[in-house]
């Protein structure tokens, strides 16, 4: 399956299919020195592949998890680009989930004022959600994303195949991304996620939650209105994330936050299917310490903070709230806390 994102010369295809890391040196241009970044956690022979198909490759192995996305590692990175030689003509390829597709892309858009970029995602969090749209980024001074750029990539490949040496828990923590598409833009993909077990239909919904993030971009590629809804949960989930690192994954402190934001009945379905799916529906940090964080999130404004807000599964509302009309919402979800 070919997924076109039509951003004018900035345009790309999304390809979905089972194998398709193998055919690497097929769908990629890989003859010229190809950067390759990818994690410790990764089995080897992902990014092996895609070396043994490249003319001359260069592999960077980071360690797994958000402390990779650093100063200090894409020092490493860009070092390595310039130890290898690379010149514009040159490439970089991340093989990984979203912490090597942030690092990697970020790099390639700063290294020479800009090098081609292109992304395999080897989680299914990163399948769904990280691997197209352009935003790339690292974490600092214990702020999650705060600096980074909009850089499409070149080309995507997503391969299902990978996910089976994908741990149960990483691979729960992937579906909140596909959940979060749901309730914010199709109501009936929600309902058949609460039917029916991921796993029996995975390669659509792997497709379907790729066009809801396809359509967005292709709207608002920089986030000035609509793209916005994509950050349900991430309000409060990235504080969960930066208060509770490493302890719980980043999908997981999305579960935790989109609870905060919504209420009544699309509450419940949520809650509901967080459980189903084995996500976490209870955070025991002190809403004064989330508050903290959320303060240095990068949407928040003198008028207050940019939240999206879901009344009704399948529609979304973008609503700048005051720090405490936060705090009540967080406190009418963990109200024991």
């Amino acid at each position: 399956m070919i997924l076109p994102v039509r951003l004018g010369d900035r345009s790309y295809d999304v390809i979905v299919s089972h194998g398709v890391l193998s055919r690497a040196g097929e769908m990629l241009n890989l003859n010229r020195k190809v950067l390759i970044v990818t994690d410790s956690g990764v089995p080897a022979v992902y990014a092996k592949t895609v070396a043994d198909a490249s003319e001359k490759a260069k592999i960077v192995t980071v360690a797994p998890g958000e402390e990779s996305k650093s100063f200090s590692c894409l020092q490493t990175v860009l070092a390595a680009m310039l130890e290898f030689g690379m010149t514009r003509a040159d490439c970089v390829v991340a093989v990984g989930g979203g912490v090597c597709g942030d690092l990697a892309g970020f790099a390639a858009s700063i290294f020479m004022r800009g090098v081609d970029f292109y992304n395999l995602p080897t989680t299914l969090l990163s399948q769904v959600d990280s691997s197209i749209g352009g935003k790339t980024a690292i974490n600092f001074a214990g702020v999650k994303n705060p600096i980074g750029s909009f850089y499409q990539p070149k080309k995507v490949l997503i391969d299902p195949d990978v996910l089976s040496t994908l741990d149960e828990r990483q691979f729960r923590s992937g579906l909140a991304e596909v959940v979060k598409m749901a309730a914010t833009n199709n109501a009936a993909l929600f309902e058949k996620i609460e039917r029916e077990p991921a796993e029996d239909w995975l390669d659509e919904l792997i497709y379907r939650a790729l066009e809801i993030k396809r359509d967005i971009v292709e709207a608002d590629e920089r986030e000035a209105g609509l793209r916005k809804i994509l950050n349900f949960g991430h309000t409060v989930g990235h504080a969960v994330e930066a208060l509770s690192a490493p302890d719980l994954f980043h999908g997981e402190c999305v579960a935790i936050g989109m609870l905060a934001m919504c209420e009544g009945n699309c509450r419940k379905r949520l809650f509901d299917l967080l459980r189903k799916i084995g996500l976490p529906t209870e955070c025991s940090i002190q809403p004064d310490r989330l508050l903290e964080v959320i303060e240095h999130d990068k949407k928040a404004s003198a008028d207050g903070i940019d939240c999206v807000l879901v009344e009704e599964i399948g529609k979304a509302n973008v609503v700048c709230l005051s720090a405490e009309q936060i705090k009540r919402r967080i406190l009418s979800v963990y109200g024991g806390m």
